[in-house]
């Protein structure tokens, strides 16, 4: 599903070059659930964009679903991501304005999914999370561990093939975590597959295969 092959990522100043990723080479087969951990600053989250496309590579090679997606333009990376790929962030990223079915409707009118279909598909995530009765609120008026699993539930309403996941209970207490870590996993079991950066060792046992990043170089793999 993904390759990476040389992977780098640097910021110049001058003739100075910093270094965020270096020589990154990694493949990641389909229906994987993999942990990336290491110290800040060792480029977990750098690398987690880079291969959501949302952040470029400096150098490399990157091969997603057998697209070369360094070589592609970026509507083409665009259109990639929002097809294959689901995103659940740390900080939720929920529309404050728009309520919990809004805010679920958002990824389909991206997707130009017509109006039935798209109806269809909320109200399938709000039973699948139990989230029915919350559909007209909004997010300040839930709980950080609800507004997480709207986190999800939208990055699942356009039926990824790969979720991406940066602390994805960074902000919850360990019940809320549970329950989230609880729902990767299962949605894993379905046969997607998930990358996740985490701090927590707990979490990263959720992985069949844990990669350590120290100073943007991977330092060694292992399978809890």
């Amino acid at each position: 599903m993904i390759h990476l092959a040389g992977i780098e990522k640097y910021y110049t100043s001058g003739s100075l070059k910093t270094y965020v990723l270096r020589n990154i080479t990694l493949e990641i087969k389909e229906g994987e659930f993999v942990s990336i951990m290491g110290p800040s600053g060792a480029g977990k989250s750098t690398l987690l964009h880079i291969l959501g496309m949302i952040d470029d590579p400096s150098g490399g090679q990157y091969h997603f679903l057998d697209q070369p997606v360094h070589s592609l333009s970026e509507k083409q990376r665009t259109a990639l991501h929002r097809q294959y790929i689901g995103f659940v962030f740390q900080s939720y990223h929920l529309v404050d304005e728009l309520t919990v079915y809004e805010n679920l409707e958002m990824p389909l009118l991206y997707q130009q999914v017509k109006g039935p279909e798209r109806q269809g598909r909320v109200c399938e995530m709000l039973d699948r999370f139990q989230m029915a009765a919350k559909r007209d609120l909004f997010p300040a008026q839930l709980s950080g561990g609800q507004q997480q699993v709207v986190g999800v539930a939208r990055a699942l309403i356009s039926r990824p093939k790969l979720i991406l996941a940066d602390e994805p209970t960074g902000n919850l207490n360990s019940k809320q975590g549970e329950e989230i870590m609880g729902i990767l996993k299962q949605l894993n079991e379905e046969g997607v597959t998930i990358i996740q950066v985490t701090h927590s060792e707990k979490n990263a046992g959720y992985g069949r295969r844990i990669i350590h990043l120290l100073d943007g170089w991977i330092d060694r793999e292992e399978r809890p």
